[in-house]
């Protein structure tokens, strides 16, 4: 992963935790909640206060998210909003951290120039063994306090100056006058400067997990239903599920939520240069599988590439070539169905609130787009980028540096329009080591895919 890592396709934009004050500040934290320290005193944060320094030290990548489920958090500092999230194993947690932060930042601002503010999402899980507590995650609570209970004792001081101005004995409780007295010397002046944390509670409604071999849940749409890549381990689930292999079912219920359109049918949108990217990446694969060299190469090598490697290209290549030629040169345009193996590269979400999801799933379905992958599913692809050849690793270590890297927003909006994953940073920092409302529903009858595709809804 080094080339990655001297990129900053990696571990980049972290936090980083330098001085003393800090590091001891993280202790604290990460011994309340996980009864381990860190000797290291320089390392690097996500927004979740994730350091994977201190996971390698520890030889634990799970020692904030134990069993994958009820993610725990340090905050140091506000700054840590705009941070990645690392290791998840949801695909909407990075999502509600920013925007607890959002929600809080004063008080969080507050609370963390003192101490590290630790804390838990919490829904009620504590391991995701069947499908039916899928369902029993969707409603998220963020519990909070600093290591030291700063709000902990500010509800107890405020509790008890309530006390003092309503109770008719009050001045004479000596007791309750001590009390007061300790709790003001941590907390400071609740009464002048309350401290407390509001909107802790979000409804995750459509969300991915990596449990139960990788699962997608839509239950925020017109036909609720689960898309997993092993529907085996789904069985028993109260909605209905998808695989990955049923193609046509897949299609079918994609375009009845609406969720998906054409990339041929999109406004504004340059079909033919994303197709034609989407063809290079495929001729890369196919190019490095037979030891080819990519090193430097440009689009006029890798089309040199592709004729010398016609016969083992994938059929995919081949039908992406036909769709582009009839938009650059006129003609016949050729109809794709489900069982194509282009179809779902042609395939970018529609303008929805779950285009996140859906350009995330369509990248699952199409993984030899590399682009879309790193955008859109990183955990895939770092969990694929392993076990590709060194001439992939460095022609996709080598393109996304250039390609992506250099103008993230307008690359986003060109692959994605409305449906764009907004990068998680504004600025690029050194890393380490170098619901939605339902749609109404259309009627279960046919619908059309890219080129004139006719699915049917199944009854």
């Amino acid at each position: 992963m080094n080339r990655l890592i001297r990129t900053g396709l990696i571990y980049g934009n972290l936090v980083r935790v330098d001085t003393p004050a800090l590091v001891e500040r993280y202790n604290r934290a990460l011994q309340h909640l996980t009864g381990k320290r860190t000797e290291l005193t320089d390392f690097h944060v996500d927004i979740s206060g994730y350091s994977p320094e201190v996971a390698d030290e520890l030889g634990d990548t799970q020692y904030l998210n134990h069993n994958g489920v009820n993610r725990q958090f340090i905050l140091l500092s506000t700054r840590q909003k705009t941070a990645p999230l690392l290791e998840a194993s949801f695909s909407t947690t990075r999502a509600i951290l920013r925007r607890f932060i959002d929600a809080n930042e004063a008080a969080l601002f507050a609370l963390t120039a003192r101490d590290a503010v630790a804390g838990e999402l919490v829904n009620g899980v504590f391991l995701m063994d069947s499908p039916a507590k899928l369902l029993d995650v969707r409603r998220v609570t963020v519990e909070a306090d600093t290591a030291g209970g700063t709000l902990r004792d500010a509800e107890a001081l405020s509790q008890r100056a309530d006390r003092f101005l309503e109770e008719e004995d009050a001045w004479f409780d000596d007791v309750l006058i001590a009390e007061m007295i300790e709790l003001a010397h941590r907390t400071g002046d609740v009464t002048r400067n309350p401290v407390t944390l509001r909107q802790t509670s979000y409804t995750q409604d459509n969300f991915w997990t990596s449990h139960l071999g990788g699962t997608y849940l839509f239950s925020g749409v017109a036909s609720r239903g689960i898309v997993a890549r092993d529907p085996s381990r789904l069985t028993g689930s109260n909605l209905p599920v998808i695989g990955f292999d049923a193609r046509r079912d897949l299609a079918a219920w994609l375009h009845g939520n609406g969720l998906v359109q054409p990339l041929t049918q999109a406004s504004g949108v340059d079909a033919a240069a994303i197709l034609r990217r989407k063809m290079d990446f495929i001729v890369v694969d196919t190019a490095t599988d037979h030891g080819g060299d990519l090193s430097g190469a440009t689009r006029h090598d890798l089309r040199q590439i592709a004729r010398r490697h016609a016969a083992e290209l994938p059929e995919a290549y081949h039908q992406l070539r036909h769709i582009v030629q009839a938009l650059e040169e006129g003609g016949r345009k050729p109809r794709l169905s489900p069982d194509d193996p282009a179809y779902f590269y042609v395939l970018r979400a529609a303008d929805c609130p779950e285009a996140e999801l859906v350009n995330r799933l369509l990248a699952e379905l199409c993984p030899l787009d590399i682009l879309q992958l790193f955008i859109c599913h990183k955990e895939l692809f770092y969990q694929l980028y392993r076990g590709w050849s060194e001439a992939k690793k460095s022609y996709a270590a080598d393109m996304l540096a250039r390609d992506y890297l250099a103008d993230k927003t307008r690359l986003r909006e060109e692959l994605f329009g409305h449906g764009a994953a907004q990068p998680p940073q504004d600025i690029a920092r050194p890393g380490p080591w170098s619901r939605a409302k339902a749609r109404p529903k259309r009627d279960p009858v046919a619908f059309v895919g890219p080129w004139g595709a006719v699915i049917r809804e199944r009854d």
